[in-house]
């Protein structure tokens, strides 16, 4: 078994170039995000985070405002897969932006598990993962979701198949 040895590091331009694609991407070409409203706020290699303001159309109860569960769901699904793109932009960091981001068009969600922690109450959300594993076929990360307060209000696992 070869591990990939990467070369020389992209340079800073062609970084900028990767992190504006996939920006491009995941806030407005995948259209169910910009539904959502999240924002890309870091592209930390170690733990990316995403921003969502609260709005009505984002209510899942009523009568106490709190976030639907299935925003929590689809915004830490979706939290992770951007993980999982920065995570490949650093394994190989020796490709061009095209490149990693034609890598990132053949990943997608395996298995996902959410656990609800607590009533999602907030004017805005941050969602934030970290990629555990970074096999050549398998990918396994780990997701958050903290209100404007800082409060945790769940907690998420997700597989990714990568190749």
């Amino acid at each position: 078994m070869t591990a990939h040895a990467p070369g020389p590091r992209r340079s800073p331009e062609e970084q900028a170039r990767f992190e504006s694609e996939l920006r491009t991407l995941w806030e407005h070409r995948i259209s169910f995000n910009e539904t959502l409203g999240v924002k890309v706020v870091s592209f930390d290699p170690t733990a990316p985070k995403v921003r969502f303001d609260m709005r009505p159309a984002l209510v899942g109860h009523a009568s106490s405002g709190r976030l639907h569960g299935g925003v929590t769901a689809a915004v830490l699904d979706a939290t992770a897969g951007l993980a999982l793109m920065v995570a490949l932009g650093e394994k190989h960091c020796d490709e061009t932006a095209m490149q990693v981001m034609h890598r990132c068009s053949r990943m997608g969600t395996i298995d996902l598990r959410i656990d609800f922690l607590r009533q999602a109450i907030g004017r805005h959300f941050l969602a934030g993962a970290r990629v555990t594993r970074l096999g050549g076929r398998i990918a396994s990360v780990q997701m958050e979701l903290h209100a404007d307060d800082g409060t945790l209000v769940a907690t998420g696992a997700a597989a990714f198949v990568v190749s």
